[in-house]
């Protein structure tokens, strides 16, 4: 007979302990361990086994000529690396009233209208209400089947017995085993439901899209196993006081983790952009000190951003240092190089740094636009609007090379930019294209010097 067994489980970590504690060892978070009813009943029999427990030779292995779902939503393959990868699990998270429905009934429905059989399972939204907004975005297809269901049994049988290309569960914060006792959500229910829905996808050959919430620090819901089980995690991004949404992939195993898809929301729901470097320098100003353009590569695509800098003197002895979305401790590293190596006296300057329209930049390409900017601001010079900059800057003043010099170049030619700079490393073993002219520099002050000439 099952027995009950209590324990409290942190609901960031999933550290689980036979006693209430105020602070979580595993994660050293404060009130996040929760109170849970464990069911100890006989050990498991094994259920929904992979394709094949033998080992084979991975040269036979056969592999379907068609591995890939096409969601004909072009964004979306991107940041999928192709297309939605058959028995695949995807893990999609937002924040609340990000999209995230919207897109995945958008790709529902194309995928429809291609033929293919596709479940959409929600756990939070009536039919008829799912109805009303595939009704306002004009999409509605035979193949696209709608089922309002939170308990996970119900669903895989579901499943089983549809046999869908591609079933979308939304959300997996609101499904629930029967036999386990702890609540929707909770890290127990969390565990267990997308280890089901795991195997469900490996065993079946169909893919899975699961919708996870995301907690006030932007990470998704549950315990960090949840990433760890599936295939793909993909992060919708975006301020609801804009109109444009960011997919970014942060892990992917049948593609590139840098891709980046760009959206636009609007009447008619989320709408592709195809040149995203137009969309973010559209609004950027001219003849305006503290700015400055860097070409950045996301996954494969490069794309143009524009950095802005504000500095003003301080009375304070500790002046600010801030920065969106770019790595604060980076721009206070390049601070100190300009500062050393260069000679601007910034000790007492408060530094504002921001990527114009909500992109965050994480590579080292984008240091020489930032001291750029900061430069321009802090001489209140301008620098040309035709001026593209691009290079990794270490402590030495020195400006090291980066990669895939030539698309970032190109994509500069094609937005009519005049002028690149780049690392004189870089310069060798490819030819600049017409149209613009390509100055190879090695220390910070050289390429100061040209920026800010005149």
């Amino acid at each position: 007979m099952a027995k009950l067994k209590t324990k409290y489980v942190c609901q960031e970590c999933g550290y689980s302990s036979p006693k209430w504690l105020g602070k979580c060892p595993g994660c050293m978070a404060w009130n996040t361990l929760i109170e849970e009813m464990d069911t100890i009943s006989e050990p498991r029999k094994r259920i929904n086994n992979l394709v094949s427990s033998e080992p084979q030779a991975i040269t036979k292995i056969k592999v379907d000529n068609e591995p890939r779902i096409n969601t004909n939503i072009t964004e979306l393959n991107r940041v999928l690396g192709g297309g939605i990868v058959y028995g695949s699990l995807i893990l999609v998270g937002g924040d609340p009233g990000i999209g995230k429905s919207t897109l995945l009934l958008q790709a529902s429905h194309k995928m429809a209208e291609l033929g293919h059989k596709v479940l959409y399972v929600s756990g939070e939204e009536s039919i008829q209400q799912i109805k009303i907004r595939a009704s306002r975005l004009n999409m509605e297809s035979d193949n696209l089947l709608v089922l309002t269901e939170n308990q996970l049994e119900e669903i895989e049988k579901h499943i089983t017995e549809l046999k869908p290309q591609l079933a979308i569960i939304d959300s997996i914060q609101t499904v629930f085993h029967s036999q386990i006792t702890s609540s929707p959500g909770s890290v127990a229910q969390i565990r267990e439901s997308t280890s089901i829905l795991m195997r469900l996808a490996k065993s079946t050959g169909i893919a899975i899209i699961i919708v996870g919430h995301v907690t006030k620090q932007g990470e998704i819901a549950g315990p960090r196993l949840l990433e760890h089980m599936v295939d793909t995690v993909l992060y919708f991004e975006g301020d609801r006081h804009h109109t444009y949404r960011i997919l970014r992939s942060v892990k992917n195993r049948f593609g590139s983790t840098n891709e980046m898809g760009i959206f636009e929301m609007k009447e008619e729901g989320l709408v592709e952009i195809g040149n995203p470097s137009e969309l973010f320098l559209s609004q950027r100003p001219i003849g305006v000190a503290g700015s400055s353009v860097v070409a950045s590569m996301e996954g494969t695509r490069p794309v143009l951003v524009e950095v802005q800098a504000l500095l003003s003197s301080t009375t304070f002895v500790t002046p600010r240092r801030m920065a969106t979305g770019v790595d604060q401790q980076r721009v206070a590293l390049i601070m100190a190089v300009l500062e050393k190596r260069v000679g601007l006296l910034l000790q007492n300057q408060d530094a504002y740094v921001n990527v114009a329209g909500g992109l965050k930049i994480n590579e080292p390409a984008v240091d020489l636009a930032i001291a750029v900017s900061i430069a321009s601001s802090y001489r209140d010079r301008a620098t040309s609007a035709t001026d593209v900059f691009i290079g990794e800057i270490g402590l030495t003043g020195e400006v090291r090379g980066v990669s895939r010099i030539e698309q970032r170049v190109s994509e500069a030619k094609k937005l009519g930019f005049e002028r690149a700079i780049i690392p004189l490393k870089n310069l060798k073993g490819w030819n600049a294209p017409q149209g613009i002219k390509v100055i190879g520099i090695s220390t910070l002050a050289e390429a100061l010097e040209i920026a800010l000439r005149g």
